[in-house]
C-alpha cells in the first residue's frame, strides 16, 4: 500500500520541498522507510505492510513532528492531504491506510486462489480446477457458488464471449496453464455489473512485467476414462477409453524503458467421454423406456492473447491488447431406446455434431495518475466478436424405417463495452465512481434440413435477433479507522432487451422488456482486535435471461428430451444478506459466514410431456420465489513446515415455492409443482505436504451432499484427487503428476418428477484423468 501527502508551512501555507519524512515502527522505533518531499512539497511512501507506525517529519529550521500511523487492510492508497508544520513541534492527526489482500480478503468479500498451488489440477482446465476451491461445486458443466449457478464469469475483470455474457460457458476449455489466479467474489460492490446473484468469478490471465526478455514454456499430457465403468447397451458404437490430453503453452514478455510487450499462447486437445447417461423413464400411462446417451467428444481449443503496455509519461499509460480463441468440437453420439425389460429396441438415434466457436476481442485501456498516489482515472473500450457455427447430423433408426435429418445454426455476437472509472483516495478511505455502456447484438439463424420420416419441427426454424443496451452509473464510498470499516455503494442500471423473431415461427413472437433499477450494496465491519473481525453485507442483484435461454429453436441433442428457449422470460431479482467472522493466528485462520438469499421470479427449466407422444419438452420459465440459506466455514492451518491443511464446509437449505406455469411449445400446456426444499452442502479437505528435495504433494477429498434440481434432486457424490510437483533447475523448472477422481467414484445420479412422467438417471461420464507435465521459466 502507499501513503502520500503534502507538507506546508503552517503560517505562510507555502509548500516545503526536501522535507524529511521517515516511517518508524511504533513498537520499537525501528526505521522502516523514508523519503523527502519533491519540489511541490509532495511525498509518497510505498510497499507498506499492515501494522502500527509513526511518521517523523523534520526540516531545517522547524521542529521535528511526530504522527501516529495505522496501516489497515481496505484500500491500496491513502491521501492524507496537507500536513502543516511550524517551527515548534506539532501534534498531527492519526492517518489510516491499508494492506495487501490475503487469501480471504480483509474485507471478507472475496477469496483469491493461485492456481500454481492447486497441484492436483495442474494441466487440466479451469472448470476442473474450480472443483477444489472453497464454496465452489460443478454440476452439469456449470459452476455453482454456495449451491447457486447464477454466476457471472469475468476474464481480467471483463465479461467476454469466451466465458459468456451473464452466464458461464467455455470454462472446461480454458487451460490452467494460462491462468495466474482466480478470484471468487460472493459480495460484489457496485462497480461490478449487477448480473449474477450468486457472485462473480474473475479469472486472471498470466502477465509478467520483469525487465528484459522472459517467459515460461510448458507441456502437459494425460489420459482419461481408464476403464469402462458401465457397459453400453446393445447395438451402439464403443465408448471412449484411454482418452488422450495434450496441452502445450508459452508465455513471453519483453520490457524495456516505457514499453512492456506480452504474449500468452495455449493449445488444448482432448478426447473425452463427455456423457454416458443411463436413464429409466416411467410414464403415467404405464410405459417404461430405458435409454443410454453416450457422447464421444474431440476438442481443439486455441487461445492467443497479446498486447503492449506503454508508459506515455509518469502520469499517463496506455494498454492495447487482443485475444483470439478458437474452439473446435466434434461429438459422435449414440442413443438407443429399449422397452422396460430390454427385450426390444424401440429406436436408435445416432448423431454427429460439428461445432466451431471463434472469439476475437480487442481492448484499449488508458490510465491517468493524478499527483496524489492512488488518485486515478481509467478509461476503457472493449470489442468482442463471437461466432457460433454449429452443424448437427442425425440418423434415426426405427423398427420399420430409417431417416436422416440435419440442422445448421449460425450466430454472430458483437459486443461494445465502454467504461469510465474514477478513484479518489481520502484521509480515511476512498471514493469510486464511474459509468459503463454496453451494446450487444446477436443475430441467429437456424436452418432445419429434414430427411425421410423426419422428427424435426421444421416450422420452428428461421431467424431471430437479440439486442441489448445497458447504460449504468455507480458510486462507492469506503471508510476505515482503527475499529470500523464501511462500504456503501449504489449502481443504477437501465436495461433494454429486444428479441425479434421471424414472423413465420409457429409459436413464438417478438418480445422484450426494459427497466431502470437501483442495485445497492452495503458492508459494515467491526474490528474486535488485530486478529478478529465481524462483517455484515447486503446486496441486491439481478439475473437477466441470456440469449440462449430465450432462443426459440428446439435443440435435439437428446432425441426425446427437447430443449427450447422462452422469449417471454424475464429477469430474476435477488436480495442477499451475510454475516461473516474471521479470526487469524500465526499458523492459520478461521472464516465463518451465515448467508441468506431470496429471489423473485426464479428462472428454472420446466419439463413436461405433450400427448399423444412420449417426448419431453424442457422450457425455461419464471416460477415463484426461491430461498437459499446457509453457513460457510474455511479453516486453514499450517501444522508444521511439512504439512498444512484447509477445510471448507458449506451447508445450506434450498427452497423453491409451489408454482404453476404455462409452456407454449410445441402447444400450450400448463405445469404445476409443489414446494421443493432440501438441506444440502459440500465438504472439501485439502492436504498439502512439503517434502525434502523440493517435492510438494496435495491430496484433496470432496464430498457433495444430495441437492435439489429443477423438478427433482441429485444424489451425493464423492471424489479423491492427488497431485505431486517437484521443482528443479534452481527453481526454474517444474515437473508434475496428478490424478483427478482417483477412485473413479464421481457419478451423477438424478431423480426427476415431471408432468406425466418421472425418471432416474446415472451418468458415468469421464471424471478420472491422470496427467504428467513440465514447465520451465526463463
Amino acid at each position: 500500500m502507499t501513503v502520500s501527502g503534502i507538507i506546508k508551512d503552517k503560517n505562510s501555507k507555502v509548500k516545503l520541498p526536501f522535507v524529511n519524512v521517515v516511517l518508524k515502527a511504533e513498537k520499537d522505533s525501528t526505521f522502516v522507510s523514508g523519503t523527502v518531499t519533491n519540489e511541490e512539497g509532495r511525498f509518497s511512501l510505498a510497499k507498506m505492510k499492515p501494522g502500527n507506525y509513526y511518521l517523523e517529519i523534520s526540516y531545517t529550521g522547524y521542529g521535528t513532528a511526530r504522527q501516529s500511523l495505522f496501516v489497515g487492510n481496505l484500500t491500496e492508497y491513502i491521501d492524507i492531504k496537507i500536513i502543516e508544520i511550524e517551527k515548534k513541534q506539532t501534534a498531527l492527526q492519526e492517518v489510516i491506510v491499508t494492506g495487501k489482500t490475503a487469501e480471504i480478503s480483509e474485507k471478507m468479500d472475496k477469496k483469491t486462489f493461485s492456481l500454481k498451488d492447486n497441484i492436483s489440477q495442474i494441466g487440466g482446465s479451469v472448470l476442473q480446477a474450480m472443483q477444489n476451491l472453497p464454496g465452489v461445486t460443478v454440476q452439469d458443466g456449470k459452476v455453482q457458488l454456495r449451491g447457486n449457478d447464477k454466476v457471472t464469469v469475468l476474464i481480467d475483470g471483463k465479461q467476454t464471449a469466451l466465458t459468456g455474457f451473464g452466464n458461464q460457458t467455455g470454462l472446461d476449455n480454458i487451460p490452467v496453464s494460462a491462468i495466474e489466479k482466480i478470484e471468487i467474489i460472493n459480495n460484489p460492490s457496485a462497480k461490478y455489473d449487477a448480473n449474477g446473484n450468486a457472485g462473480i468469478i474473475n479469472i486472471i490471465y498470466k502477465k509478467n512485467k520483469k525487465n528484459g526478455f522472459n517467459g515460461k514454456v510448458g507441456f502437459a499430457t494425460g489420459s482419461g476414462s481408464l476403464w469402462v465403468r458401465k457397459k453400453n447397451l446393445p447395438t451402439i458404437r464403443p465408448q471412449y477409453t484411454f482418452t488422450p490430453k495434450i496441452n502445450p503453452g508459452v508465455s513471453l514478455n519483453y520490457k524495456k524503458d516505457k514499453v512492456n510487450v506480452f504474449f500468452q499462447g495455449d493449445y488444448l486437445y482432448t478426447e473425452t467421454l463427455n456423457k454416458n447417461e443411463f436413464v429409466t423413464r416411467n410414464y403415467d400411462n404405464g410405459d417404461v423406456i430405458n435409454s443410454q446417451l453416450k457422447r464421444n467428444r474431440n476438442t481443439h481449443f486455441t487461445t492467443l492473447k497479446s498486447g503492449i503496455d506503454y508508459a506515455i509519461n509518469n502520469q499517463n499509460s496506455l494498454t492495447v491488447s487482443g485475444l483470439f480463441g478458437s474452439e473446435k468440437i466434434i461429438d459422435r453420439g449414440d442413443q438407443p431406446f429399449f422397452n422396460g425389460d430390454f427385450s426390444k429396441r424401440k429406436r436408435l438415434w445416432q448423431f454427429l455434431e460439428d461445432e466451431l466457436k471463434t472469439t476475437i476481442m480487442a481492448t484499449a485501456s488508458y490510465q491517468h495518475k493524478f499527483k496524489e498516489a492512488g488518485h486515478l482515472l481509467n478509461i476503457g473500450f472493449n470489442y468482442t466478436f463471437h461466432r457460433e457455427d454449429e452443424k448437427y447430423f442425425y440418423d434415426n433408426y426405427l423398427p420399420a424405417s430409417t431417416g436422416t435429418d440435419a440442422f445448421k445454426l449460425l450466430s454472430d455476437e458483437q459486443v461494445y463495452d465502454f467504461n469510465f472509472d474514477y478513484i479518489k483516495p481520502l484521509k480515511y478511505g476512498r471514493i469510486e465512481t464511474g459509468i459503463k455502456l454496453r451494446n450487444r447484438n446477436i443475430p441467429t439463424n437456424m436452418q432445419f434440413i429434414p430427411g425421410t420420416n423426419s422428427v424435426l419441427d421444421t416450422n420452428a426454424g428461421g431467424w431471430a435477433t437479440y439486442k441489448e443496451l445497458i447504460p449504468a452509473i455507480y458510486g462507492n464510498y469506503i471508510f476505515e479507522n482503527k475499529k470500523w470499516e464501511a462500504e456503501l455503494g449504489l449502481r443504477i442500471e437501465y436495461v433494454k432487451i429486444q428479441y425479434d423473431v421471424n414472423p413465420n415461427h409457429i409459436v413464438y413472437k417478438s418480445d422484450g422488456y426494459n427497466y431502470t433499477q437501483p442495485f445497492p450494496n452495503l458492508r459494515m465491519a467491526y474490528k474486535i482486535n488485530g486478529d478478529n473481525k465481524v462483517s455484515l453485507f447486503y446486496n441486491r442483484r439481478v439475473d437477466r435471461p441470456n440469449e440462449v435461454d430465450i432462443r426459440i429453436f428446439p435443440k435435439y441433442d437428446d432425441a426425446e428430451i427437447i430443449k427450447v428457449g422462452n422469449p417471454a422470460l424475464r429477469p430474476q431479482f435477488t436480495n442477499s444478506i451475510e454475516l461473516g467472522y474471521k479470526t487469524t493466528w500465526k499458523s492459520g485462520s478461521l472464516y465463518n459466514a451465515v448467508y441468506h438469499r431470496f429471489a423473485d421470479g426464479t428462472i428454472t427449466r420446466i419439463s413436461g410431456t405433450v400427448p399423444p407422444d412420449n417426448l419431453i419438452y424442457a422450457t425455461f420459465q419464471n416460477v415463484n420465489k426461491s430461498y437459499n440459506t446457509g453457513l460457510e466455514m474455511v479453516f486453514v492451518l499450517e501444522i508444521s513446515p511439512l504439512y498444512s491443511l484447509s477445510i471448507n464446509l458449506n451447508a445450506y437449505r434450498n427452497q423453491i415455492d409451489a408454482f404453476t406455469v404455462e409452456n407454449k411449445y410445441p402447444v400450450t400446456h400448463r405445469f404445476s409443482a409443489d414446494r421443493q426444499e432440501i438441506f444440502s452442502g459440500n465438504l472439501k479437505l485439502n492436504n498439502t505436504f512439503h517434502f525434502p528435495e523440493n517435492i510438494d504433494a496435495q491430496l484433496t477429498v470432496i464430498y457433495l451432499a444430495p441437492d435439489i434440481i429443477p423438478q427433482g434432486k441429485i444424489k451425493s457424490r464423492f471424489s479423491l484427487d492427488l497431485g505431486l510437483k517437484k521443482t528443479i533447475r534452481k527453481g526454474k523448472g517444474e515437473l508434475f503428476f496428478n490424478a483427478t477422481d482417483l477412485l473413479n467414484t464421481m457419478i451423477i445420479k438424478k431423480e426427476i418428477n415431471g408432468q406425466g412422467f418421472d425418471y432416474t438417471s446415472n451418468d458415468y461420464y469421464e471424471t478420472q484423468v491422470v496427467r504428467l507435465g513440465y514447465g520451465y521459466k526463463f
